[in-house]
């Protein structure tokens, strides 16, 4: 069993910054490579950025690429999403999630979700 818990999100102008936390914490079984998801209204939940604990490895949505930065902090198990410039469309619930074993973007993939924190972008 993993727990994760999200922190950090709330309203912000578009241009704005904003920086989600993802603390794990329980029975990891190792240091399970943790990835970012968000889901809007009337969208399906898309890949956001992943990371991998040991090499720090990362993965990022053509959507987000140059302004989302994903980090790990591995004495605190805690992974961050830092976000710089958004805009109206990065508007959604932000979830984090872990998957068992390698890396993915397939959010399906995924066996370990946090409770989601909601990101909104003001215009």
């Amino acid at each position: 069993q993993v727990s994760l818990v999200e922190s950090g999100g709330g309203l912000v102008q578009a241009g704005g910054s904003l920086r989600l936390s993802c603390a794990a914490s329980g029975r990891t079984f190792g240091r399970f490579p943790l990835g970012w998801f968000r889901q809007a209204p009337g969208k399906e939940r898309e890949f956001v950025a992943a990371i991998t604990w040991s090499s720090g490895s990362t993965y990022y949505a053509d959507s987000v690429k140059g302004r989302f930065t994903i980090s790990r902090d591995n004495a605190k198990d805690t992974v961050y999403l830092q976000m710089n410039n958004l805009k109206p469309e990065d508007t959604a619930v932000y979830y984090c999630a872990a998957v068992r074993g390698s890396i993915t973007t397939i959010a399906t993939r995924y066996d370990y979700w946090g409770q989601g924190t909601q990101v909104t972008v003001s215009s």
